[in-house]
């Protein structure tokens, strides 16, 4: 139910208030209080006996008040009913715990879009438990993700309060993929006046338009049709690569992933080769490349080679040996 109707019928009741209020003071000369508490007997309790003699404008002003009083009373009585029956009180409810929730995000990710992109996005994200916040302004969408219990904020993304409202401040990153390359230039321009230091990824439908989004200072820039160009090229040329890679991303009834792990500030394996480190052994993991500090990818690592603070190893092995390994790196 639209909340504007209540509003709305709560407006005409005041104003039936006021008028009755008025009427008796100026025309039956009645103190202010008394004037305002004939007005509500009157529209609560027809037949209620007079507190002064009243004058034929004076009963004519009760009359009309009866009658409004009737059909007003009645229809935002209805109007309530329908309310909290509707769920109002209870979506409204809901809408508060949900603001404390995102209030209480940190290292989270805010999703700006809802649309098909950020449909795929949200549901990886979700099915890896990492914390995200979606911000949307088509009230249909909100209703789709609140179903499928995401956090979310029905807000223009590219305002600074929405992303503030996600938590920007302590976010750990931010996606966004609306529909429009301006808007998503725009909403990098305001996380980045908001906190330059922000991951940004953003979505380009268009090829050219990548360089204005890393201008308008995105970290990573991707072409969804691009991409999905290219990935159909691939299957036409290279088939089993394109299989192995799915394996590798996506999982498949062997239960094998390919994974990232950082090595830790204080970790064991600091100074230590992968063959010292053990790590294929251990966890029985296929070690495909190694991302230094400096950003240099070195793929198919060499067993001697060695292991520092914030190298990124890429990995291919069972979810739950991956998991183990993290957890020690």
């Amino acid at each position: 139910m639209d909340s504007r109707k209540l509003r709305y019928s709560l407006m005409m009741l005041a104003a039936l208030v006021a008028f009755g209020t008025i009427g008796y003071y100026f025309f039956e000369h009645m103190p202010i209080f008394d004037a305002f508490y004939m007005t509500i007997i009157t529209i609560s309790t027809v037949g209620f006996s007079e507190i002064v003699p009243l004058t034929k404008v004076g009963r004519s002003i009760t009359v009309v008040i009866i009658i409004l009083g009737i059909s007003v009373g009645t229809y935002t009585v209805g109007i309530i009913v329908q309310w909290l029956v509707g769920g109002e009180l209870q979506k409204i409810f809901g809408r508060r715990k949900l603001q404390k929730q995102i209030a209480d995000l940190k290292n989270h990710f805010i999703i700006c879009g809802f649309g098909r992109i950020g449909h795929i996005i949200c549901k990886e994200l979700f099915e890896d438990s990492i914390k995200f916040v979606v911000i949307e302004q088509d009230s249909a969408v909100i209703e789709e993700l609140i179903s499928l219990k995401y956090l979310c904020l029905e807000m223009d993304a590219t305002s600074e309060d929405a992303l503030l409202a996600g938590g920007i401040m302590n976010a750990r990153g931010l996606v966004t993929a609306v529909n429009s390359d301006a808007n998503n230039v725009f909403i990098t321009l305001t996380a980045k006046g908001l906190r330059p230091d922000i991951f940004v990824l953003a979505r380009s439908s268009e090829e050219r338009n990548e360089e204005k989004l890393i201008k308008a200072g995105a970290t990573r820039v991707v072409s969804p049709y691009l991409i999905g160009a290219r990935r159909m090229a691939h299957v036409l040329k290279r088939p089993t690569v394109v299989d192995f890679l799915d394996i590798a991303t996506m999982g498949n009834h062997l239960g094998l992933i390919m994974e990232e792990a950082e090595v830790g500030q204080k970790s064991g394996f600091i100074g230590k080769n992968l063959i010292e480190s053990r790590l294929r052994q251990e966890f029985g993991v296929i070690i495909v490349a190694i991302k230094k500090g400096s950003g240099q990818m070195v793929f198919n690592p060499a067993p001697t080679e060695k292991l520092e603070a914030g190298d990124v190893i890429v990995v291919i092995g069972q979810k739950e040996d991956l998991k183990r390994m993290r957890e020690i790196l």
